[in-house]
């Protein structure tokens, strides 16, 4: 009896001391530092963009940040420049644009210098039934999460190689691994950012441009606000932004990009951020049939599409209800102010 307990012991102290190190060895920093460096970040007016761009000022580099809204943008400008950098710009840019990219990445190089550093983090979401979406919701985020990025990078590489160097994160999603219902536009638009990420590591690493794919989960930025509802849109906007703000199955946006610096600094090709995320992304991988099954029956638990109303656009802040303004969402509301996420 007392052997099994000390062997018990041993397993859960050998166990405890294997989760550390993996934990040590997933953050360790990586060599190549940001200070000094030129960094374009796209949506970095608001959300992970806006906290992505606080960390890389904290630490020297020289950031451009752009976005469409620019009142958003420059408040997001004067954040960034108060503490503590003067090289700081920020760019009004439509991304889905392809000759507004080109020439966002030629104004960016112009001002500050060839561009070292590219995050393709501009993002939409729309949640809802797929009896609900139109085509419409499809181009738009293969508009903004595919093309967009591809234009991007296209962009950036011919000085990437002519140096050697170089490093382009790619913000996907765990929906890019794993189809999540209620969110087909989404999930198919970041599956195809997934294989377009994967494609260019492959062939770039011959000139030492090394991209990173990076596949978080549901992150407390804030930004569910923003987020197109269709369906029926209070109980559409309520299961997603509760669950955006639980922190058993949500991961704190600061500490995310952190991880994503990291991760940048390693040159690694790919990080899932989120335990949950995680999980589910291995599961996909080893029963991918049994995955599809299983959340087709969290499908089922999920509010049935609108035949009357639901083919209309909300935004989440239009589908508030007593629910996603209660103490559920209390964590996201509090993001939403630190984020520059609230409507003014």
């Amino acid at each position: 009896m007392k052997s099994d307990t000390r062997n018990s012991l041993l397993l859960a102290a050998a166990s405890a001391a294997g989760l550390l190190a993996a934990t040590l060895y997933a953050n360790r920093r990586g060599s190549f530092e940001l200070a000094g460096r030129t960094v374009l970040i796209t949506g970095g007016s608001r959300g992970l963009g806006l906290i992505l761009a606080r960390q890389a000022v904290a630490e020297g580099a020289r950031v451009a940040i752009c976005a469409r809204d620019a009142q958003e943008l420059e408040e997001a400008r004067r954040e960034l420049a108060a503490a503590g950098s003067e090289l700081v710009r920020a760019f009004v840019c439509d991304l889905t644009q392809p000759d507004e990219v080109r020439q966002l990445v030629a104004d960016v190089e112009q001002q500050m210098g060839p561009i070292e550093v590219l995050v393709n983090n501009a993002g939409i979401i729309t949640a809802g039934p797929l009896d609900n979406m139109d085509v419409r919701e499809f181009e738009e985020s293969m508009d903004t999460h595919f093309w967009a990025p591809l234009h991007a990078m296209q962009a950036v590489l011919p000085s990437m190689r002519q140096r050697g160097e170089g490093r382009i994160v790619n913000i996907a999603s765990v929906g890019g691994k794993v189809a999540v219902p209620h969110l087909a536009p989404y999930c198919a638009s970041k599956f195809a950012l997934v294989g377009l990420s994967e494609s260019f590591r492959a062939e770039l690493l011959q000139y030492g441009v090394r991209v990173t794919t990076v596949c978080p989960g549901l992150l407390r930025t804030g930004s569910a606000r923003h987020a197109i509802v269709k369906g029926q849109h209070r109980k559409e906007y309520a299961w997603f932004t509760v669950a955006d703000s639980l922190p058993a199955i949500s991961m704190n946006a600061d500490n995310a990009a952190r991880r994503i610096w990291n991760a940048c600094r390693r040159g690694d090709a790919e990080i899932i951020l989120s335990l949950p995320a995680k999980l589910l992304s291995g599961l996909h991988g080893l029963l991918p049939g049994t995955t599809t099954d299983l959340l087709a029956w969290v499908n089922s638990a999920l509010p049935a599409p609108d035949t009357n109303r639901g083919d209309a656009r909300r935004f989440g802040y239009e589908s508030e209800s007593p629910i996603t303004r209660s103490w559920l969402t209390t964590l996201n509301r509090r993001a939403e102010e630190k984020n520059n996420e609230e409507f003014k």
